[in-house]
């Protein structure tokens, strides 16, 4: 009956959804209604890095329900979880990255960060990459790097224009007229796409030399899941502006951009309240992305690169084309998208959650909680193998 009700209900996004009736969820773990036990190995699509319930987090978000709940629009009241939230992320990022605006996710932080940057430089040019994905939002689709995804929805933003990821020829589009590159730090839907350290060290060269702000977008890739608390770090570059989401509250709604205190007060003039959201950094979502930060910086960090080896080791296979990896987040390269959908399938039924990309139809991808075990990626890796042999 749950299942039937979904369907008719609510709007689909797809016309094969998965279907998994959630009864629970708790550490790296999922159950279904009838009571069956899934290994959890998308953690929500890279949102659930501490895993499910995180006894802290769970703590903070009932403390802070038992205070108080929505009492004002952004920006206006000073509420302690967000002022904490705000404090503690200026303390862990680069000196420029001291200004935070939080708002609800991360199609919400790319929109914001979008304004932003024209705001400040008064220019209008946006140019983003080929097979990047930025949100559904009109702004965030506009430069999300999909003709598929964009063309029902035409015309979208003017200005943007597009250059090849990792391709260093193409940073000469990047001129005194562009106000912003916006570039995820490792291309998530595009199949875990992993930039070379020259690429990066150049981009931001290039948007120095040109005055063009740097946008990283970390929503999938932020808090740990590469490794370090973000993935920026591997390049020895600081962005501009800095979008998160997913993994900052530890499944609650949440997403912010940073950036530094003169770049940002631009917003706040001319027009006054040049971005506003009624919602943005409600506390309860603030206050289990402190207890969030807590844990992960709190020895959660420091298995992430081996424990992602092990996944990188375990699943070669004959049927395998190639693996990349970086810290937990991973694509398989299959043959084909049919043996993807079957992978997937035959996983789901065997009790192992695992997902696909938008952008790279023939790879399924792993992105698990930072807290799984060496023997709890060992046996899912002994599960997903069996697939790979059944389908050989």
């Amino acid at each position: 009956m749950t299942l039937t009700n979904f369907l008719k209900y609510q709007a689909q996004t797809n016309p094969h959804p998965i279907g998994l009736d959630v009864a629970k969820a708790e550490g790296i773990y999922i159950w279904d209604t009838s009571g069956k036990k899934y290994f959890d190995l998308i953690a929500g699509l890279a949102v659930n890095n501490v895993g499910h319930r995180h006894p802290q987090v769970m703590e903070a978000i009932q403390d802070q329900l038992n205070a108080y709940l929505h009492v004002m629009p952004y920006g206006e009241f000073v509420q302690g979880p967000q002022v904490t939230l705000a404090k503690r992320l200026a303390e862990v990022l680069p000196q420029k990255l001291d200004s935070c605006y939080f708002v609800n996710s991360g199609a919400e932080a790319i929109e914001g960060a979008l304004k932003l940057a024209k705001r400040f430089t008064g220019r209008k040019q946006i140019v983003s990459c080929h097979k990047s994905y930025h949100g559904s939002t009109h702004g965030a689709l506009s430069v999300t790097g999909n003709a598929t995804k964009q063309d029902a929805f035409r015309p979208l933003l003017e200005g943007v224009s597009f250059i090849h990821f990792n391709a260093l020829e193409d940073l000469a589009s990047i001129t005194q007229e562009t106000a912003a590159v916006i570039v995820e730090t490792v291309q998530g839907d595009a199949g875990v796409r992993i930039p070379t350290l020259d690429y990066m060290q150049a981009l931001r060269k290039k948007c120095d030399e040109t005055g063009t702000l740097l946008i990283l977008d970390e929503i999938q890739s932020g808090f740990g899941r590469t490794g370090p608390l973000f993935a920026f770090e591997h390049f020895g570059i600081t962005p501009n502006i800095l979008c998160m989401a997913k993994a900052m509250a530890a499944g609650m709604p949440m997403g912010c951009f940073v950036s530094s205190q003169e770049i940002m007060h631009s917003l706040s003039h001319s027009p006054m309240l040049g971005h506003i959201t009624t919602f943005g950094g409600h506390p309860v979502s603030c206050a289990a992305a402190v207890a969030n930060l807590e844990v992960l910086q709190n020895g959660t960090l420091e298995q992430v690169e081996a424990k992602g080896t092990l996944f990188f080791e375990k699943l070669q296979h004959p049927i395998v084309k190639e693996i990349r990896q970086i810290g937990l987040m991973l694509a398989i390269d299959l043959p084909s998208q049919e043996i993807t959908q079957q992978v997937v399938t035959k996983c789901l039924e065997r009790g192992i959650i695992t997902f696909w990309f938008l952008s790279n139809p023939a790879s399924f991808r792993l992105a698990p909680p930072l807290t799984i075990t060496t023997q709890e990626i060992e046996t899912a890796c002994e599960v997903i193998r069996e697939v790979f042999d059944e389908l050989t």
